[in-house]
């Protein structure tokens, strides 16, 4: 892992300014090689339009009007998420005193690291990933999203994580109407959902083989339900991280102090994690304030709907 990380802030709008296309072309290699096999036949393309106009009607408009800008064969396919295949990854977040709080641990080399303000739907800030997904955000009526992965190398036939969370935020302003959507939607890997707006929170357990639990206490890292096997608390300590996190934003009280302290706690082990897949970035989701503060050790990066600045940002890992 690298000690030095770039993030690149960008505001894409409505996607029809260049700037979306731009980045869309450039990484087009990349999806293409992420997709499953036959995601690019008529067939599957066909599969993959019907799965997507079926459960996500609000965002054909927004589809087809970023196929359009990529000017890529099957380019409307790919942006379903239907066809492509879906890493796993440690991650801790947790709601707190209105905050949504987290932990994003992956490999560099495999995440996009693009800081994103778009207005397809609505306006949304959040960290973007392949194409059109978020791997966390909030939009403008005050709900956070952020996924983590449910900890089962299960897969079944649904959308990726990165595009439920991108759609939730674009047609939900409350965590009642995102419990309602996501409830509904195939999913493709197992995976955690935490919801925050500016009066209540939650966690969402899914996968393409159970259904749907949602939690009131949303703290969460990389199980759900079910026992965590010791090779697997050994290979992730989820556990720990659960049980460290649960302690740093219960002892604390409430208020800014709560926030803080998960914050700090994120930036410490067990919860930061220096190895290979270790951590990218800690971030404080303020749904009440339209603000996100991204952390590092040393360095911090603030975005708002009001101030929200466009560049590459080089930051310390610690």
């Amino acid at each position: 892992m690298p000690r030095d990380l770039t993030f690149t802030c960008i505001d894409i709008g409505g996607g029809t300014d260049g700037t979306w296309r731009d980045l869309a072309q450039a990484a087009w290699p990349g999806w293409a090689d992420a997709l499953v096999d036959g995601a690019l036949e008529p067939a599957g393309q066909a599969a993959s339009l019907a799965m997507f106009d079926e459960h996500m009607p609000e965002l054909i408009g927004v589809r087809d009007r970023l196929a359009a800008e990529i000017d890529r064969p099957g380019a409307a396919a790919v942006l379903t998420h239907t066809g492509l295949r879906s890493p796993f990854s440690g991650c801790s977040q947790a709601a707190v005193d209105g905050a949504l709080v987290r932990n994003y641990d992956f490999s560099a080399d495999m995440c996009d690291r693009q800081i994103t303000r778009s207005d397809l739907l609505r306006p949304v800030i959040g960290m973007g990933d392949v194409p059109c997904g978020m791997l966390d955000g909030m939009n403008d009526a005050g709900l956070a999203v952020s996924l983590t992965f449910g900890g089962r190398p299960v897969h079944g036939p649904g959308f990726t994580v990165l595009l439920v969370t991108r759609y939730l935020l674009e047609t939900c302003s409350t965590v009642d109407e995102a419990w309602e959507r996501v409830r509904r939607l195939p999913i493709a890997t197992a995976q955690n959902l935490t919801f925050v707006d500016r009066e209540r929170s939650a966690a969402v357990f899914l996968g393409p083989d159970r259904e749907p639990l949602r939690l009131d206490d949303a703290c969460v890292t990389n199980h759900q339900d079910l026992p965590v096997s010791a090779e697997q608390e050994a290979e992730s300590a989820t556990q720990l991280r659960l049980a460290t996190l649960l302690a740093a934003r219960d002892s604390a009280g409430d208020g800014e102090g709560a926030v803080d302290a998960a914050i700090t706690a994120l930036l410490t082990p067990p919860l930061y994690q220096t190895h290979d897949w270790g951590t990218l970035y800690t971030a404080a989701y303020r749904p009440r304030l339209g603000r996100v503060d991204y952390h590092w050790p040393g360095d911090r990066l603030t975005q708002s709907f009001e101030h929200f600045t466009t560049g590459a940002v080089t930051v310390g890992r610690g």
